[in-house]
């Protein structure tokens, strides 16, 4: 799939500039408005991440390109409409290149198609878990040192993606340009909400919201099996609690007022809420959700150095 020119052992090329300090802007620059947006790999996450691209108006399918080694999944995106090619093909076609690949597979899915995102000026945004920019760079420069030009940004999103409510962060690398990141930005913000942080932060932000989906779901079933044990129907206490989970949610990012500020307005004084506060403080359920994220994002970091 690679040139000769870019084959291991290779003579590499002259190093470049990297391209926001060309002069010229690329083609792929120019499109990031209405990019071309590109799958390599093309599993649960690409497909909620490309229908939630679709539905919020910032893609059609004619415009989204796919690769992925399972003949199955090649077959779903043909049918969504999404044009299928192989992972070069998905580079040299595509303005802005999701790679949603397993993470042990990101560094040689860089290498392969290196030469073509250079080419093509195409932006890449690896989703893979624990794949820092270095290992991206690392694999990019690899393939020929004027690939050291290629822009590419890391992101970590999490499964409420699926419904379009993702809670996502990226890091950028040096040379994104302000184009490029707002491109990334309007993409993820349509499933979701995006912030921007430096890399040095994703460990956390794996712990909190990208580990963040487990310990909701657990506070559900643990809410709704409190319901059943005071004798609701486990259908009634299911909805009932997570129908809670989404309001209390929802007022605390359109509110405006302190988590601790909404809590004290539900309890009122020797009433029933503070009862059960009194149980949840004593259990130390504040200390263990506390515990949780900053245990996950301590194994994110240790498995981001294997």
């Amino acid at each position: 799939a690679r040139s000769p020119a870019l084959a291991r052992g290779a003579p590499r090329a002259p190093a470049r500039r990297h391209r926001a300090q060309q002069a010229d802007a690329s083609p792929a620059m120019a499109n990031m408005t209405t990019p071309t947006i590109g799958f390599i790999g093309a599993g649960n996450m690409a497909e909620a991440l490309m229908k939630g691209f679709v539905s919020s108006g910032q893609a059609d399918w004619s415009r989204i390109v796919a690769s992925d080694p399972n003949p199955p999944r090649r077959e779903a995106m043909s049918a969504l409409g999404v044009t299928v090619k192989d992972n070069v093909g998905v580079a040299a076609s595509s303005d802005v290149v999701f790679i949603a690949t397993k993470p042990q597979q990101v560094a040689e899915v860089l290498r392969e198609i290196a030469g073509t995102l250079y080419s093509s000026g195409a932006l890449v945004v690896s989703i893979a878990a624990g794949v820092t920019l270095n290992t991206m760079y690392d694999a990019l420069v690899g393939a020929g040192n004027a690939n050291a030009g290629i822009s590419h940004v890391r992101v970590m999103p999490n499964t409420p993606c699926f419904v379009g409510e993702t809670a996502a962060a990226m890091a950028l690398s040096g040379g994104v340009s302000t184009a490029e990141k707002e491109c990334v930005e309007r993409l993820l913000s349509s499933v979701g909400k995006c912030h921007v942080v430096d890399e040095k932060l994703l460990d956390a932000v794996t712990g909190l919201s990208g580990s963040g989906p487990a310990y909701v779901f657990l506070t559900i079933e643990a809410m709704a099996d409190g319901g059943v044990a005071a004798g609701l129907p486990r259908p009634v206490a299911l909805s009932l609690a997570a129908q809670t989970v989404l309001g209390g949610a929802k007022m605390v990012l359109e509110g405006g007022k302190h988590p601790g500020e909404l809590k004290d307005m539900v309890c009122s004084p020797g009433g029933t809420t503070i009862a059960g506060v009194h149980e949840l403080e004593k259990a130390g359920v504040r200390a263990a959700y506390m515990n949780a994220v900053t245990a996950a994002a301590r194994r994110s970091k240790e498995l981001s150095k294997l």
